[in-house]
């Protein structure tokens, strides 16, 4: 074998994720887990008894069809209309995937080439850098900087390069919780289709937005031809486990993506594709309390935080929420993280790995609040200790 890694050069510094590095520390410890985002309720009972309903009925136990079954083909679709007002055809689309995880890789594997460049916003959900690398392209990060975590339109127009290929964003965006407004989602827009660019853009907290609206970028002129949308049902129905997820856009590239995404899980979920399809379909009420209950828990945990004496950037969507150490005298907060679950019990990751440039977000700190009320309570209850 030579001197050579074992590793792909390309994922060289990508190994063990930082999720599954706290999550084991919160095993370790007992400690509470605020780091990795994943409900500990399960979703509506009608969803889990379709899935149920599916088994039992043998729908699904078998390869389901490439893109996904048709009825959750159809059901993505109807969602896109009802919400959005966009509509697609389910046959040429609309396709599903193993969570929205694989329809980014997919995505990246299948639009990319070697020497392309990819402007993503940093902080980055971590495998946006894992998926640029192994498809060989390089990311060109576009820093969002607190308080607002808003992103610096002019910067990005000083970043393309006859290089770009695709513009990656992410809206509700993991972890800062900015939402683009409609005004930014156009602008990017235009430099889009003025520079003929890509877009690919994950949505997964689409249904979690508490101040603004979510407005999807395909919807806007120019951007239905040049725009993947990616979605999945495990962070709005809270069945994270299911891994069901879908991108959609114009028959060309969804026709790309399949291609890629045919030699990664092939297919994946059956049975569950059923439940989603009705879980699509819920009534308004759904999402309203969803978010309503989201909402709150995120001003309880909000408080707690202060109270605790981290500066809180209060996040306008998803379910997680950025803070600062440094009013707690800390200015390492990776140091921070790994010394928390001993100290206080409770288990948060720091930003700075979402970070090409670590000292970009050396003192922030990232925790869920897709918790029970009374786990947030306990955590918050635990932090209070850091103030004294």
């Amino acid at each position: 074998m030579g001197g050579r890694p074992l590793l792909n050069r390309r994922l060289e510094g990508l190994g063990t994720t930082i999720f599954a590095e706290m999550s084991a520390l919160a095993m370790e410890t007992g400690a509470i887990n605020l780091g990795q985002g994943f409900p500990d309720t399960d979703g509506p009972e009608s969803v889990r008894e379709a899935a149920v309903r599916a088994l039992r009925d043998g729908r699904g136990n078998q390869y389901p069809p490439g893109p996904g079954i048709p009825e959750l083909r159809e059901a993505i679709a109807g969602h896109q209309r009802r919400f959005y007002g966009i509509d697609l055809d389910p046959d040429t689309e609309v396709l599903v995937t193993a969570g929205a995880t694989e329809a980014i890789a997919a995505t990246m594997l299948a639009l990319l080439e070697p020497g392309d460049e990819v402007i993503a916003f940093e902080p980055y959900y971590d495998s946006y850098a894992a998926c640029i690398a192994v498809a060989g392209a390089k990311r060109v990060p576009l820093t969002l900087r607190a308080p607002s975590f808003r992103p610096d339109l002019d910067e990005l127009r000083a970043k393309i390069t006859p290089k770009t290929r695709l513009l990656l964003l992410n809206t509700p965006h993991n972890p800062t919780g900015m939402v683009l407004t409609l005004e930014e989602l156009s602008a990017i827009a235009g430099l889009a289709v003025e520079h003929n660019l890509l877009v690919v853009t994950d949505e997964v907290y689409e249904h979690l937005v508490f101040e603004g609206a979510h407005h999807p970028i395909a919807a806007l002129p120019g951007m239905r031809e040049r725009t993947v949308s990616i979605s999945s049902a495990g962070k709005t129905f809270s069945f994270t486990g299911w891994k069901v997820g879908w991108a959609t856009a114009s028959p060309p590239l969804i026709a790309a993506v399949r291609t890629a995404k045919q030699y990664l899980t092939f297919v994946s979920a059956g049975p569950l594709q059923y439940a989603i399809a009705e879980a699509l379909r819920l009534p308004d009420t759904y999402f309203d309390t969803f978010r309503e209950d989201l909402h709150r828990k995120r001003d309880l945990l909000a408080d707690g935080l202060r109270t605790a004496g981290f500066e809180v950037y209060t996040p306008q969507g998803t379910y997680f929420l950025t803070t600062d150490i440094t009013p707690l005298g800390k200015k390492d907060a990776y140091n921070f993280c790994r010394s928390l679950p001993t100290r206080c019990g409770v288990v948060a990751v720091p930003v700075s790995v979402f970070y090409d440039d670590p000292d970009a977000g050396r003192t922030q700190v990232r925790f869920t609040f897709c918790k029970k009320d009374d786990v947030l309570y306990e955590a918050t209850t635990r932090l209070q200790s850091l103030a004294s």
